[in-house]
């Protein structure tokens, strides 16, 4: 398993940021995690709602739990909500199965960690994560 550096997680997690603030997103809580599922970092701008967060910290624990991004975990929800009620449950109820929760690659396709974002619409949390993850130049896999 390949680390991902506190450096690493920082540059993604500000990149993150940064790509909101250029497209002109609301507000957001971005928050990494390594492969283990340790928090690296997390960042809420000024404005967010008080449980952004945490609502992106479900995002990027789900996708890592179950090794998909969470655009796939939102689409098993629709095909299969009794298993991802029952996914939810196993991991402590932090899983959150909508866009957003974004699974950080090297360039051989090994999950390094995810990254979870929340504040604008879903799709809007997804395509910053997404720039955040490239700014660091590594693989994003939101699951689609």
């Amino acid at each position: 398993m390949s680390d991902l550096s506190l450096k690493t997680a920082q540059t993604i997690a500000e990149a993150t940021l940064k790509t909101a603030r250029d497209k002109s997103f609301k507000p957001l809580s971005v928050v990494v995690y390594d492969a283990r599922g340790a928090l690296k970092a997390l960042l809420s701008e000024d404005g967010t709602s008080l449980k952004r967060a945490e609502i992106a910290m479900g995002k990027a624990y789900g996708a890592l739990s179950l090794g998909v991004g969470s655009r796939a975990l939102h689409k098993m929800a629709t095909d299969r909500p009794y298993f991802v009620a029952a996914a939810t449950h196993a991991v402590g109820g932090q899983l959150v199965p909508v866009p957003g929760g974004v699974l950080i690659k090297d360039s051989q396709g090994q999950i390094l960690g995810a990254v979870g974002v929340s504040g604008d619409t879903s799709d809007n949390d997804e395509i910053a994560a997404a720039g955040g993850i490239e700014a660091a130049g590594l693989v994003f896999d939101a699951g689609a």
